[in-house]
């Protein structure tokens, strides 16, 4: 009985955040044999196949979206308001391939990013040109990914990285932002840590980035079951933002709280998804 409750929810969050072919994805990606560029003793592996990624990736969009140029592109070429789990799908296949499947495919996926993203620019409301295309826009969103993923996976891993194993995580990362056009990518935690500062004059509160966040936090597009849960990750996810990052998006800054029972929430809901997306015991 147990098993079979644990099969169904883990079969439920997997359609959410792979799609409808998530299965034959998860196939291809995981059983295509040929050289991979990284491997299962990997930093890479452990962090992108952790359920801390969860948490992760909302914190991920959330600071993103302060840098005007980076949220215009996605407020007016992205479809995040009308289909936010087929962007999520999108998104959770590109890392899955980029991380665990052959160099081909992982190419092929970088290529079709590249593709996107030459036709993806335009003006700001107050007049300043983007392009997703740009260099130094694309390192900002790799460093606030990476910056969130490793931070997730140190506070809510039941095996986080040793202080090396961070720093060859944040180097195998740099592997795909390069391939995808970023230049100048940190290659070790210090040097992510320089990035990241580096870009705060660049940061501010728009309208786009307060509606994303509200849109993440207080309206989600997920069915009412299923509210409880987000909530947690949501609530997890702002705990790991840092407090120079709330006051723009309007989020509070709770330190007892997110130290207590936002952390021990954090800690229930990424343990229960790693049960239930666990593969199934082998019998003997």
């Amino acid at each position: 009985m147990i098993e079979r409750v644990r099969e169904h929810a883990g079969s439920v969050i997997f359609a959410r955040v792979a799609g409808t072919e998530g299965s034959q994805r998860r196939a291809r990606i995981h059983g295509t044999p040929g050289p991979r560029r990284f491997s299962p003793g990997d930093p890479i592996w452990r962090v992108h196949g952790d359920a801390s990624m969860f948490v992760g990736g909302i914190r991920a969009l959330l600071l993103q979206s302060l840098h005007p140029l980076a949220m215009a592109g996605v407020d007016q070429h992205s479809g995040f308001r009308g289909d936010p789990w087929g962007r999520l799908q999108r998104t959770s296949g590109f890392i899955a391939e980029t991380t665990f499947a052959t160099v081909e495919h992982a190419d092929r996926a970088i290529g079709a990013v590249r593709r996107i993203h030459e036709r993806v620019a335009g003006t700001t409301d107050d007049g300043r040109p983007y392009a997703a295309s740009d260099p130094h826009l694309l390192r900002w969103v790799h460093v606030a990914e990476i910056d969130s993923f490793l931070r997730a996976h140190d506070r809510y891993s039941a095996r986080p990285l040793t202080p090396d194993e961070r720093d060859r995580y944040v180097a195998q990362a740099a592997v795909t932002a390069r391939l995808l056009g970023a230049t100048d990518v940190p290659e070790d935690v210090a040097g992510l840590a320089a990035v990241v500062a580096a870009y705060r004059p660049e940061l501010e509160s728009t309208p786009a980035a307060r509606e994303a966040a509200r849109f993440m936090l207080l309206r989600p597009p997920v069915p009412l079951a299923l509210r409880a849960p987000y909530g947690l990750l949501a609530a997890a996810a702002v705990g790991l933002l840092p407090r120079w990052a709330r006051g723009p998006l309007r989020l509070p800054w709770l330190p007892v709280t997110e130290a207590t029972a936002v952390r021990a929430g954090g800690t229930a809901i990424t343990r229960g998804i790693g049960w239930a997306m666990a593969p199934p015991a082998r019998s003997t």
